[in-house]
């Protein structure tokens, strides 16, 4: 029971963490970067600890969530439940979360070596508002799942 409640709360917490950082590069640390506020060294580390932040949350989210898979549903209920259909969906949309920051990341990183700012900052723009909102799809799915909305 006590493991379960720790998976739990730093599973949430890490997602938490994870979708709050994505969001506020696509609102704020982009936008800050598009209209010449921010110079390309900063940005650059910044882009670099949000990519390493983003591979770590990966792997705690894929250790909590398995453990949580794997003591909460059985493969029938994955597959046959609207809750399994929930914790189906989050995988998937963790894995798109993930693969949109490493992309995002690329494209900021490419131009920004060359010392530009705005032009890698409005490549990666669109990659990031769409991790953003793939975030935000992750909280609604696990609220939905907190909330017992998708009863068995």
């Amino acid at each position: 029971m006590v493991l379960d409640t720790v998976m739990t709360t730093l599973h949430v917490l890490t997602g938490a963490l994870w979708v709050g950082s994505v969001v506020f590069v696509a609102g704020v640390v982009l936008p800050a970067a598009l209209d010449g506020s921010l110079d390309a060294a900063p940005l650059e580390t910044f882009a670099d600890r949000l990519v390493y932040g983003s591979r770590a949350a990966s792997v705690v989210m894929f250790l909590t969530g398995g453990h949580m898979a794997g003591t909460g549903y059985t493969f029938d209920l994955l597959l046959n439940s609207s809750r399994g259909h929930l914790v189906l969906a989050m995988l998937l949309l963790w894995l798109v979360l993930s693969a949109l920051v490493e992309i995002g990341r690329s494209r900021l990183v490419e131009g920004l070596q060359e010392k530009r700012v705005r032009s890698p900052a409005r490549n990666a723009m669109g990659v990031f508002r769409a991790a953003a909102v793939v975030g935000v799809l992750l909280l609604v799915d696990a609220g939905l799942l907190a909330s017992d909305v998708a009863l068995y």
